[in-house]
C-alpha cells in the first residue's frame, strides 16, 4: 500500500512541475523583421508614434516613421492601434529553481545549506520546463535573474532569457552577481533588552564574519599562485575585478549602512536588494552609487511609523534623488506574473508612466548589467520586444499578443491559457 501512495505521489508532483509538452522553445530566426505602425515606447523615456521597427537576425537595426518593407520574403507585424515595448526584466527572482513551494522539496532547488556559499551557481540548476515561465511571458517578461537563498552568502544569479530547451541555451548573463544576506538586527522595541542586545551582538557577529570572509578573498586573490584552489574565494574574483555586482539583500536602514560599509571597504559595485527604507536614506546611495531594486511594492509599510502608502510612495522618492532603481515582483501568491503592474501601481504615485516602464526594462538591464544588450528599444540592442493591445501597465487593458526574444517570435500560451480554452469548449463557448 505504501508503495502505490509514494507512486501516485510522485506522479502528482511530476504532473505539476512539468511545463506543458506541446508548447515548447522557438527556432532561431533569420532575416529581416519588421513590427510596423506602432506606439513604440523606447524604454528610456521617449514615445514614438506610428513607428515602424527593422530586426534582422535578432537584432534591432533602426525605427523611425515611413520605414521601407521590403515586399520579398520577411516578416511583417502590423501594430497600427497597439503598443510596442521593450520585454519586460524580473530582476530578483527564483523562477525555475521552485515549483510548487516549501511543502514539496523535490519540486525545489534554490536553497544550499551552511551559510557561506559564494560558488553555488543558481544557473546550472535553472529549470527550462518550470510551467511557471510561459506564464511570465504571456504578461510581457521576456528576461529573469534567477538567485539562489538562504545562509549568509547565498551564490552568485544569472539573468536567463525566458524562451529555451537547457540552461545553456537560456544564459543570458552568467553569474553576474554574488548575493548576500545582511544579518538583522533588533526591531521589536517591547521587547526584553536583553533579547535585543542578544539579536544585536549575533547580527555584528555574523556582519564581521561576512567582512572576514571577503578580506581572505582578497588575501588569497591577490596570491600568484596557490597551494590549493579555494572554490568559495576563486567564486568571488569577479566582484574584486568588478566583473560581478554584490547584492546585498537588506530593508533596514542598519542593514543597508552595513552593506555601504563592505562595498567601500573592498570597492564593490554595490545593489540593494530590498530597500523598503532606502529612500530615508536616498542622498546617501545616490553619493555612493549604490543601485536598488525594491522587493515588495505590494505590501505594508515598514514599520508603524510610515504612511500606509508608503511602499507605493518610495520609487519616485528614489527617482527625485537620483537613485538607479527597478521595480520587483517578490509576492509568492502572483510568481511574479504582476510585475508590469506593480510599476504601474509607481506610476499612480508619482512616477511618469515612462519613468515607471524604465523601472522593470532600461533601469533593471543597468543594474544586472545587460543594458548593452537588451533593456529599450534602440539600434544594435536585441529585438526583445512586447506587443501589447493596451497599457502594459495597466491590468485591465494589458493584454499581450505578441513576443520577441532575441528576434524569436515565441508563444503565449501557458496552462492556464489551456484550461481556458479547454473549458470554453466544453461548454460551447468558445
Amino acid at each position: 500500500m505504501r508503495r502505490i501512495f509514494f507512486f501516485l505521489l510522485l506522479t502528482c508532483i511530476s504532473y505539476m512541475v512539468v511545463a506543458q509538452d506541446d508548447i515548447y522553445p522557438a527556432k532561431e530566426y533569420k532575416g529581416l523583421l519588421f513590427i510596423t505602425n506602432g506606439t513604440v515606447h523606447v524604454g528610456n523615456g521617449q514615445v514614438l508614434e506610428n513607428t515602424t521597427i527593422e530586426v534582422n537576425n535578432g537584432k534591432i537595426m533602426r525605427l523611425g516613421q515611413n520605414l521601407p518593407v521590403p515586399q520579398d520574403d520577411v516578416k511583417v507585424f502590423n501594430a497600427a492601434g497597439k503598443h510596442v515595448y521593450p520585454g519586460l526584466i524580473l530582476p530578483l527572482s527564483d523562477i525555475g529553481l521552485k515549483e510548487i513551494g516549501s511543502g514539496v522539496r523535490g519540486s525545489n532547488d534554490y536553497r544550499e545549506l551552511g551559510d557561506i556559499n559564494p560558488n553555488i551557481r543558481s544557473l546550472v540548476a535553472y529549470n527550462t520546463a518550470s510551467a511557471m515561465i510561459n506564464i511570465l511571458k504571456s504578461n510581457g517578461i521576456l528576461l529573469a535573474n534567477t538567485v539562489p537563498q538562504g545562509g549568509i552568502i547565498s551564490g552568485s544569479s544569472s539573468v536567463v532569457q525566458l524562451d529555451a530547451w537547457n540552461w545553456e541555451d537560456a544564459a543570458y548573463l552568467a553569474d553576474g552577481g554574488i548575493h548576500i544576506n545582511i544579518p538583522s538586527f533588533a526591531t521589536v522595541r517591547t521587547a526584553p533588552a536583553a533579547a535585543q542586545q542578544d539579536a544585536n551582538k549575533a547580527a555584528l557577529e555574523k556582519t564581521e564574519g561576512i567582512k572576514s570572509f571577503f578580506r581572505q578573498a582578497k588575501a588569497y586573490l591577490a596570491e600568484e599562485s596557490h597551494a590549493e584552489v579555494n572554490l568559495k574565494f576563486e567564486a568571488v574574483k569577479g566582484l574584486f575585478e568588478k566583473k560581478q555586482k554584490l547584492f546585498a539583500h537588506a530593508d533596514r536602514i542598519k542593514q543597508i549602512l552595513i552593506a555601504v560599509d563592505i562595498a567601500k571597504e573592498f570597492g564593490f559595485e554595490l545593489v540593494i536588494a530590498g530597500g523598503s527604507e532606502s529612500w530615508q536614506i536616498a542622498s546617501l546611495l545616490k553619493e555612493n552609487n549604490v543601485s536598488v531594486i525594491l522587493n515588495a511594492e505590494h505590501n505594508l509599510p515598514a514599520t508603524e511609523d510610515e504612511d500606509i502608502d508608503q511602499p507605493f510612495k518610495t520609487p519616485a522618492l528614489l527617482q527625485n534623488a537620483g537613485v538607479l532603481f527597478a521595480l520587483n515582483d517578490h509576492a509568492s501568491n502572483t510568481r511574479y506574473r504582476n510585475l508590469p503592474f506593480n510599476a504601474g501601481t509607481a506610476a499612480a504615485y508619482g512616477l511618469s508612466r515612462e519613468e515607471a516602464l524604465s523601472a522593470i526594462t532600461l533601469n533593471a538591464a543597468k543594474i544586472l548589467g545587460i543594458a548593452g544588450k537588451t533593456g529599450s528599444i534602440e539600434a544594435g540592442k536585441d529585438a526583445n520586444i512586447i506587443i501589447s493591445e493596451g497599457d502594459i501597465l495597466d491590468m485591465k487593458s494589458s493584454v499581450v499578443t505578441h513576443a520577441f526574444i532575441q528576434g524569436r517570435q515565441v508563444r503565449l500560451e501557458n496552462k492556464q491559457t489551456q484550461l481556458n480554452e479547454r473549458y470554453l469548449h466544453k461548454y460551447g463557448l468558445k
